[in-house]
């Protein structure tokens, strides 16, 4: 050891680094600190990848489109679609909408069937949207008959979008019955979702914990009356 608190050299590595994690010199003590936190931070997400199975595996929430159940700058935690899936799931998804959901009496997020994160029409580049799975469509299938009538803003399906179904799909909806009063594909926000564009299932909620993400990407924003987006940032 050298003076004035500074490793010599010619003790080698390993004498470095217990000088490193030994010494009370305040410009070292700020690095350790930086990188004990990172570490632990670094641990925490892997150990919620782990358990998720989706990176990344918490998300904020950017609007209200799921209100009650779930308020803009809530965190939500995310798992892969199959991960917790009930045998009653539709198909091979692992995605168990509410018309199913209803007859099992199964829950998520505060209401019936599960709330999944999706990509609008497909496009991975697109802000996800998180709502909730409400039944699923065959390719080429009208679903006007299958559908609520107060929700879906047409008289028949030819008047109704994405009807018939141009492919198999989820028909999706926010709970948020005055900022999304139709499904999803009858208001334009996506065709029926295809299990591809699902990126998990919503699984717990963590109050307001997502805001100081949404102050960081600038959406931490006051909605006006009525303009509730419908979209949840991934």
């Amino acid at each position: 050891m050298t003076g004035d608190d500074v490793p010599d050299p010619t003790d080698g590595p390993r004498a470095a680094v217990r000088w490193f994690w030994s010494t009370d010199r305040a410009d070292v003590l700020f690095v350790r600190e930086a990188l004990s936190s990172l570490l632990v931070v670094s641990m925490v997400g892997l150990l919620l990848f782990s358990v998720s199975g989706v990176w990344p595996p918490l998300v904020a929430v950017e609007s209200g489109s799921m209100q009650p159940n779930l308020q803009k700058g809530d965190l939500v935690f995310v798992t892969e679609e199959h991960r917790l899936s009930p045998g009653y799931a539709s198909g091979e998804t692992g995605v168990v909408p509410h018309r199913t959901a209803t007859a099992h009496g199964y829950e998520k997020i505060g209401g019936t069937g599960d709330v999944i994160v999706y990509e609008p029409d497909g496009n991975s580049r697109a802000v996800p949207i998180i709502h909730r799975a409400r039944f699923w469509v065959d390719n080429e299938e009208n679903w006007y008959d299958r559908a609520d009538e107060s929700i879906v803003a047409a008289d028949s399906c030819s008047e109704l979008r994405n009807c018939p179904a141009p492919h198999a799909g989820f028909i999706t909806k926010g709970d948020n019955n005055r900022s999304n009063s139709y499904y999803d594909q009858s208001a334009g926000l996506s065709e029926p979702v295809k299990p591809g564009w699902v990126r998990g299932t919503a699984e717990y909620r963590v109050p307001f914990a997502g805001w100081v993400r949404l102050v960081i990407s600038g959406e931490a924003t006051v909605a006006r009356p009525g303009g509730e987006r419908a979209l949840g940032q991934a």
